[in-house]
């Protein structure tokens, strides 16, 4: 008999992350001892339930701006190279402890910056904070392997240094690329000596697309920034309507299979829609695209991976079949070497599956 599709089945089912960010991702009372250490006196409350509560009710207001402004206290008590350390370890022992098997972390080493701290240094705390976490959870029984993403942010002229990073620390666990910050009015081509840089390198990149804006976002990130996957990229559904053919860019994304990193709750909480349910996920997931199902900011949110699952599930009538395949296509888009995948895909993540479906 297979196992009913819940939040208990799916924690044990292996799963893959490919977009979520380390500085929306703190433990509260990891907030709570960083601010105490370095002295950061701004954090809205003092114990760590009703902290927890105040992010995920500041990022609940349904706009984006409100949302972004949580992020001055998680990136404010990140200011020092052993605080990056501690984030990024607890980072891989939680995705480990929710039964993630490979994630891809993303973090912006510029803003780490603030505080004195070098930006390569910010990078090698953010590895090793990585690389301890995946070693303890080994030694644990839940294996899992995290990847860092290196984010640019759009509104800031650092794109070159870290694409330069991208490519220096790519044999230490850099992974890949991503722009960042505010898609509006800072388009993805806007320093085009970062793109050639990377393409030169032949550095892999997700660009966010598609989240706050609409098609000509998207396009720019894969003609402009040359994007492998499009960091949410649900606005691709402004061209598939209920009746009628899909427009020439959503029928591109298809015929491609670009990967969509889609975070239904965090859309949810920023306005784009107004419910798990309403969310297109369900209807470019049925409709063939390359749909993975990711939390974004596990704090801001309140989400698990396993959470995201399983209400994705429900909301939109998915079974094993559903989350097996999203699993997969996760593991097919991440940006690791072809005997990685599959080994991760013969023995972890197909026997996964299997084991649920009885």
């Amino acid at each position: 008999m297979p196992a009913p599709l819940d939040v208990d089945a799916v924690r044990r089912a292996p799963k893959v992350l490919l977009h979520d960010h380390l500085d929306g991702g703190l433990r509260p009372q990891t907030v709570l001892e960083l601010a105490e250490e370095s002295g950061y006196r701004d954090l809205p409350a003092g114990d760590a339930e009703a902290l927890g509560t105040w992010f995920r009710q500041a990022a609940d207001s349904g706009s984006l701006v409100r949302y972004l402004e949580t992020f001055a206290h998680t990136v404010g008590v990140m200011q020092r190279p052993e605080a990056v350390r501690r984030v990024a370890r607890e980072c891989a022992l939680d995705l480990a402890a929710d039964g993630v098997v490979h994630a891809e972390v993303r973090m912006a080493p510029e803003l780490l910056t603030a505080g004195g701290t070098p930006i390569e240094e910010a990078v090698e705390a953010i590895l090793d904070g990585f690389a301890q976490g995946s070693a303890e959870a080994a030694a644990a029984g839940t294996p899992i392997s995290v990847g860092a993403l290196l984010c640019a942010m759009r509104q800031a002229d650092r794109w070159e240094e870290v694409a330069g990073l991208v490519v220096r620390y790519r044999d230490a666990g850099v992974v890949g690329f991503d722009l960042a910050g505010p898609e509006i009015g800072f388009p993805p081509d806007r320093i085009p000596a970062a793109i050639a840089l990377l393409d030169r390198a032949g550095a892999h990149r997700t660009v966010h697309a598609g989240e706050a804006a609409g098609i000509d976002s998207i396009r720019a990130a894969l003609d402009g920034a040359h994007a492998e996957r499009l960091g949410h990229g649900v606005r691709i559904a402004d061209e598939v309507p209920g009746e009628g053919p899909l427009g020439p860019l959503a029928r591109r994304v298809l015929d491609e299979q670009v990967p969509l990193e889609v975070a239904p709750s965090s859309n949810v909480q920023t306005g784009a829609y107004p419910s798990i349910a309403a969310h297109p996920v369900g209807r470019l997931h049925r409709l063939g695209f390359a749909v993975t199902v990711n939390t974004d900011n596990r704090l801001m949110s309140g989400v698990s991976v396993t959470g995201e699952l399983a209400d994705v599930a429900a909301a939109h009538g998915w079974g094993w079949d559903d989350v097996q395949t999203v699993t997969e296509r996760a593991l097919a888009a991440a940006f690791l070497d072809d005997a990685e995948r599959a080994r991760l895909l013969d023995d972890v993540v197909r026997p996964g599956f299997a084991a649920l479906r009885g």
